[in-house]
């Protein structure tokens, strides 16, 4: 993995070392600060550039065209709010979505299945250990943002997401976050509201290509800022769980990717 990660830098090949000690430290001291952390430069230039020029035809002919209008809590309605609440605004989200199982041994891949990237993982979200998905398409997406397009305001269902920038926008595509505006006690919809009504400022961050991204979304709000230009923004999506075995339903896969295999 020498050739595809900076394994100076982030020396996740020698689990249990001092160096490999320090970096989960430092990475878990992050995520209890920002809700989130980075590895800029993670993958190296060469491979992302690579890999980008590898998945674009097939995010041009094959993708998956995801777009529908939605609310911050992906409901039709919730519980003791009117549909006029303003945290019940709707967004656009739009993306081209390609699966694990059109990438062949894509870098993306090869870096998923490599098992010190899951352990490495782990050791920061202070678990056990963290398994690969079952499904053949859910388990690692790349996503596509042209012009116009954006992944608007949500939170997310799953404790934590890993994503890696392929390529960057000319412009916009940048990725908003409002931390811990809700908890598990309280779903603050009058913060919520202030956030859509433009009430309240986000945290904004540019992520540059190659950058590994570990982020907390269950409660804090966050987007990606429609795309302007020619280039579009292209991101991977890693999905581990703490258990093995988790796929998708037919539904689910239907839903996200038009087809159930």
């Amino acid at each position: 993995m020498r050739e595809l990660i900076d394994l100076d830098r982030y020396p996740l090949d020698q689990p249990g070392s001092p160096a490999w000690l320090d970096l989960v430290d430092a990475c878990k001291a992050e995520l209890a600060k920002e809700g989130l952390f980075n590895l800029p430069g993670f993958v190296r230039e060469s491979a992302i550039e690579e890999t980008a020029r590898a998945l674009k035809p097939t995010l041009a002919s094959h993708a998956f065209v995801h777009a529908r209008r939605h609310n911050i809590y992906f409901k039709k309605s919730v519980d003791g709010l009117p549909d006029t609440h303003p945290a019940l605004r709707e967004f656009e989200t739009s993306n081209r979505t390609i699966c694990a199982d059109q990438m062949g041994q894509a870098v993306v891949i090869r870096l998923y299945e490599w098992p010190p990237f899951a352990q490495f993982l782990a050791a920061v979200m202070d678990k056990p250990e963290l398994f690969v998905m079952a499904d053949p398409l859910a388990r690692v997406n790349v996503m596509s943002y042209s012009e116009g397009q954006a992944l608007n305001w949500h939170f997310d269902r799953s404790e934590f997401t890993t994503t890696l920038l392929l390529q960057g926008a000319e412009a916009g595509g940048d990725f908003e976050y409002d931390k811990d505006l809700r908890s598990d006690d309280d779903p603050n919809y009058d913060g919520v509201a202030g956030l859509l009504e433009g009430r309240r400022t986000p945290t904004l961050m540019r992520l540059t290509p190659g950058t590994l991204n570990v982020f907390r979304g269950k409660n804090t709000a966050h987007r990606v800022t429609p795309v302007k230009g020619a280039s579009d923004r292209i991101i991977a999506v890693f999905s581990y769980f703490d258990r093995p075995g988790v796929q998708f339903s037919d539904e689910e896969r239907i839903g996200f990717y038009g087809r159930a295999s």
